[in-house]
């Protein structure tokens, strides 16, 4: 089917920065939106950001607004998360998603897909 595979998460001081990527690869025939939710210990998942394909419609978590940047690069069916000025609080593992139409037995079933997650730990 389709599989979405996770990179860049890491260990960083509070205001520092990374890059989380997300790659879509399997039988897709057409991505509607890829985004970006966070879990933290105790917490229940939350969206983070998510970015429409057609339509261009940008979403963003308020405790994120101004300092993270979703963007995609279709061609490649990759989405990235630019992460800046990190915070504590950023701290949780980060899981890519999918609206995929993807291709099975003739046909074109929609489905959300999920990556296996990738831990951002911020340090005070």
């Amino acid at each position: 089917q389709v599989q979405l595979v996770e990179s860049g998460g890491g260990l960083v001081q509070a205001g520092g920065s990374l890059r989380l990527s997300c790659a879509a690869s399997g039988s897709i025939f057409s991505i509607n939106v890829m985004g970006w939710y966070r879990q933290a210990p105790g917490k229940q998942r939350e969206l983070v950001a998510d970015s429409t394909t057609h339509g261009g419609t940008i979403n963003y978590a308020d405790a994120v607004k101004g300092r993270f940047t979703i963007s995609r690069d279709n061609a490649k069916n990759t989405v990235y998360l630019h992460m800046n000025n990190l915070k504590p609080e950023d701290t949780a593992v980060y899981y890519c998603y999918a609206d995929v139409i993807y291709s099975s037995g003739g046909y074109y079933p929609r489905a959300d897909f999920w990556g296996q997650g990738t831990q951002v730990t911020v340090s005070s």
